[in-house]
This record gives structure tokens, C-alpha cells and sequence, in this order.
């Protein structure tokens, strides 16, 4: 039996999480939640996130869009689960790097299963599908050291 290409593995894997999304949810008693649309094609994003002693206890989304949005957020926020801030911070910070076509960011293990995005990067128009969770995600990092400094 042939083995399928890689390619076609990481359709299945982003397929699999478009049609049966972790944490897709509202989340109770949220230390944040940060809303993020594209007008363009639709995708919409609200990440909520549980903080507690700067580790993400708990990560959920509520949106819509297409395939890759989608599947990006909820791999995204499976990984965030337990995550320190700093920690979650370089995870986006990496993830934008793949995006944006960095072979050395697409090759880090800790991104898991959000590597099966990298071939995104070579669809422009469709980067901003795969970030829309990435860009929530650093600004409520932002927005939740703002709120522990005042």
C-alpha cells in the first residue's frame, strides 16, 4: 500500500479540525476576550481566555469562516491549554513567522500540529485566514498586560 503524501495528510488533519473544532465554546468566567473579523472573506474570531498566575488555565473561541481559520484557532487554543504567557507569546510570534514564509519556523516542533498550515504561506491571500487566532491571541496578550499593570 502506497503511503498517502504529506500533503495530503495535512488536508486530512485540517479538515479534521474545520469540522470538529477543540474548544469551540463560550468560556465562563473569562480573564479576557478579544474579537477579530475580517470584512474581506467573512472570518471571525472571539478568543476567550482563562489567566490565571501568568499560565492560560483555559482557551475557547466562538467564530466563523473558512476551513483554515478555523482549524488554525482550534489547534491553536488546544496547544494554548496550561501555556505560560510567555510561552504562548513565542508560539504566535513563531506561527506568524511561518506565515510569512520562515523554513526555520515552519520546521519547530513546537508548533505541532499547526505545521500542517505551512503551505499557506505560499497562498498570500489566504494568510490572514491562518492569523486571524494568532492576531487575537497576541492581543490579548496585550490587552491582559495592560490590565495587570493598572
Amino acid at each position: 500500500m502506497e503511503t498517502p503524501p504529506l500533503s495530503s495528510l495535512y488536508q486530512q488533519l485540517i479538515l479534521e479540525h474545520y469540522r470538529n473544532p477543540r474548544n469551540k465554546a463560550e468560556l465562563e468566567e473569562k480573564s479576557v476576550e478579544i474579537h477579530m473579523a475580517n470584512p474581506v472573506c467573512g472570518d471571525e474570531v472571539r478568543l476567550q481566555l482563562r489567566i490565571t498566575d501568568d499560565q492560560i488555565e483555559e482557551a475557547k473561541f466562538v467564530g466563523q469562516g473558512c476551513s483554515i481559520s478555523q482549524a488554525a484557532i482550534s489547534m491553536m487554543t488546544t496547544l494554548l491549554h496550561g501555556c505560560s504567557l510567555a510561552d504562548a507569546k513565542i508560539l504566535a510570534e513563531c506561527f506568524t513567522k511561518m506565515m510569512q514564509g520562515d523554513p526555520d519556523a515552519a520546521k519547530d516542533k513546537r508548533l505541532k500540529d499547526l505545521r500542517a498550515l505551512q503551505g499557506v504561506s505560499k497562498f498570500p491571500v489566504r494568510i490572514k485566514c491562518a492569523l486571524i487566532g494568532f492576531d487575537a491571541l497576541q492581543e490579548a496578550l496585550k490587552t491582559h498586560a495592560k490590565e495587570e499593570t493598572s
